[in-house]
């Protein structure tokens, strides 16, 4: 499970993470080209962070 977050949502993407999967997400910073071209799963902002399992 990936889960891509701006500042605004990165709690929300953890509390949906934790809820899904049952354990505790990866949290990482995207590096500059990644911001470039994705998008926040929750609105249509520059995502930051990518909450993952991997």
């Amino acid at each position: 499970m990936k889960i891509y977050s701006c500042e605004t949502h990165i709690n929300h993407a953890l509390d949906v993470f934790v809820a899904e999967q049952e354990k505790f997400p990866i949290l990482e910073s995207l590096s500059e080209g990644e911001k470039l071209s994705t998008n926040c799963t929750y609105c249509d902002c520059i995502a930051l962070y990518i909450v993952a399992n991997e």
